[in-house]
């Protein structure tokens, strides 16, 4: 703990004893302020990491910083104004240049796609209100293009198959028609690509396409979703897993990811990792 000294004990003091204890207090001011000095640039690096972006720059008014300038405590944001006031340099900002569009580049997105014309004229009576009659002359026409988006659509496919009967026979015969993919179900095929396409391409869950189905007016339960993928992975899709199944051994390396799973009995702990 500091001496206090009270000022009838200054007074009693000797004038070398004063001057002493006058620069020790000095050296301890300078002391504090180096201190004090530090402490800022701590908080100031510390308020940085907590609430800053997370990049090593630092910004101007992130860091705090003083010095002694004319016998004055002058403060600055940053250790680089005093340099850029004590030098006078400016820093010259290079203007960013713009990247050069690729040629071309359009024509090359839009090869390939159907082209929907669409005209917009005047009439005869708009034109000869403007130009007079056989006063005007048509130019080439400006073209300008824009890509058209058609949401997903539903509809309900109804199959009228004309069914036949001799008169003279009782023979009874259909019309060639596609076979339905599930018995006795509204599923189709192209109804259900889409699911597949979008659960196991675009990891849309089941239940978010309801949701969508929702949206559409199309009442789908997320079950009858899931029943339609596995009946069809099983009749149609199976011959094909089976033979990648197979083609699998004919490789000296397979590989698989490591997917932790619960395995009860296996002689080691519980709750031990397994693959």
């Amino acid at each position: 703990m500091a001496l206090e000294y009270t000022e009838e004990k200054l007074n009693s003091l000797d004038k070398e004893t004063i001057i002493q204890l006058f620069l020790s207090q000095q050296e301890q001011l300078k002391r504090i302020d180096h201190n004090l000095q530090l402490v800022l640039e701590q908080v100031a690096d510390l308020k940085r990491h907590r609430f800053g972006s997370s990049s090593e720059k630092h910004e101007p008014d992130e860091q705090i910083s003083f010095m002694e300038m004319d016998g004055k405590i002058v403060f600055f944001n940053e250790p680089e104004a005093v340099a850029d006031e004590e030098t006078g340099e400016t820093s010259e900002t290079v203007p960013r240049r713009k990247p050069k569009k690729k040629q071309g580049k359009r024509e090359e997105d839009l090869e390939g796609l159907p082209v929907v014309m669409v005209e917009h004229s005047m009439t005869e009576a708009e034109l000869e209100g403007l130009f007079g009659k056989e006063g005007w002359k048509q130019l080439p026409d400006e073209v300008y293009r824009r890509y058209g988006f058609t949401p997903a659509k539903v509809e309900v496919e109804e199959h009228h198959v004309k069914v036949y009967a001799g008169k003279k026979t009782d023979e009874i015969v259909k019309s060639p028609h596609p076979e339905c993919l599930l018995r006795g179900s509204l599923v189709s095929p192209s109804l259900e690509a889409a699911i597949m396409n979008a659960k196991y391409v675009n990891a849309v869950p089941l239940y978010r396409q309801e949701q969508e189905f929702e949206r559409y007016g199309l009442h789908i339960s997320r079950q009858n979703m899931a029943n339609w993928t596995i009946q069809c992975a099983d009749r149609y899709l199976a011959v094909l897993y089976d033979y990648l199944h197979e083609k699998m051994y004919d490789y000296h390396v397979m590989q698989a990811d490591e997917t932790p799973v619960l395995v009860n009995r296996d002689g080691r702990p519980a709750g031990s990792k397994s693959y």
